[in-house]
């Protein structure tokens, strides 16, 4: 039977919480170590004591000074983008071989979608889970791409507003231009751009998001084969994801070309994916599925990595 790596969690808000439930309940691979905050009146640390969680209201430098953090392998960081380059630098330069699984749009290390590209990045001490946008919509720019030349991708992620706390608004900025990029780097696409709604409907809307790639010509059926069989892997982590509809296609002729700023003058497959997200519902609303998808991309990196930690271990041995 594998050891379980021991791990803690640096934010103890709602995406930290609904990871730590998420590990306490379905983890294979992972033990719940620390759960650290800097509100010692956090409604995270008060249900990390009450699950038997050892938690500290001191930041970083009160998990560096715990007995525990001597047995963590892996540190979840759900900070904002400006804190975790000091965690960063804090848990590296006490423990030189930690993991560090990034959830803010800090982007330190590689970006990381688990459908995608995972495989490549186990052995990375840091890992960007780039954004909720971003890991809704890459692994469809992806499956684009494994078919045919990608040019552009343009994603559209609508959330409900009561789902964007403080570290998602104090983000914005950092969300387009990280989604922006990792829309090329992982996605597969020449150019990626990215924009994000706060819906303000009552009651709340789930998030939802709009894929359009423009593509080189290519077999439709084979791209719409892509796309659902990417789906269904992105499924197997995070239930609630779903296309609403059937992939559409449009052709754009050679003699009636459109003009993309940067790009020029364009013409080939335009495809249109249309996503929602429904969130599991552990400590979120159902509605919450942005914070959700977050939160199970991060447990599938982690229980996998783990994985490939006890792996080495044993070869070592």
């Amino acid at each position: 039977m594998m050891s379980k790596k021991k791990v803690a969690i640096i934010g103890s808000g709602n995406i930290g919480t609904d990871l730590m439930i998420k590990i306490l309940r379905n983890a294979s691979n992972l033990e719940m170590s620390v759960m650290v905050g800097i509100d010692p009146a956090s409604d995270g640390l008060a249900r990390a004591r009450r699950m038997g969680v050892a938690t500290t209201h001191e930041g970083v430098d009160g998990l560096l000074r715990m007995p525990e953090f001597a047995g963590i392998d892996i540190v979840f960081d759900a900070t904002s983008a400006g804190a975790h380059v000091k965690n960063d630098a804090a848990l590296r330069g006490a423990k030189p071989g930690i993991r560090l699984i990034d959830l803010t749009p800090a982007a330190i290390g590689p970006y990381c979608v688990p459908v995608v590209n995972l495989e490549a990045n186990l052995d990375r001490g840091n890992v960007n889970m780039v954004t909720c946008g971003g890991q809704a919509t890459i692994p469809m720019v992806a499956a684009v791409s494994r078919v045919t030349r990608v040019h552009y991708a343009e994603i559209i992620a609508s959330i409900a507003s009561k789902s964007a706390g403080p570290g998602t608004r104090a983000n914005i900025d950092e969300f387009t231009e990280t989604t922006s990029k990792a829309i090329e780097a992982v996605g597969g696409a020449e150019k990626g751009k990215a924009i994000i709604i706060l819906n303000p409907a009552e009651p709340p809307l789930m998030m939802r998001d709009t894929v359009y790639v423009l593509s080189d010509a290519a077999d439709q059926a084979e791209i719409e084969a892509s796309v659902n069989e990417m789906a269904a892997a992105v499924q197997a982590y995070v239930p609630g994801y779903r296309l609403k509809q059937k992939v559409q296609f449009e052709v754009i002729a050679h003699d009636k070309p459109v003009t993309l700023p940067g790009i020029g003058r364009f013409s080939g497959l335009k495809t249109a994916i249309y996503l929602e997200v429904e969130g599991a519902a552990h400590y979120l609303p159902a509605y919450a599925g942005n914070l959700d998808i977050m939160t199970s991309a991060a447990l599938a990196t982690a229980e996998r990595m783990a994985q490939s930690l006890t792996q080495a271990a044993g070869a070592v041995a």
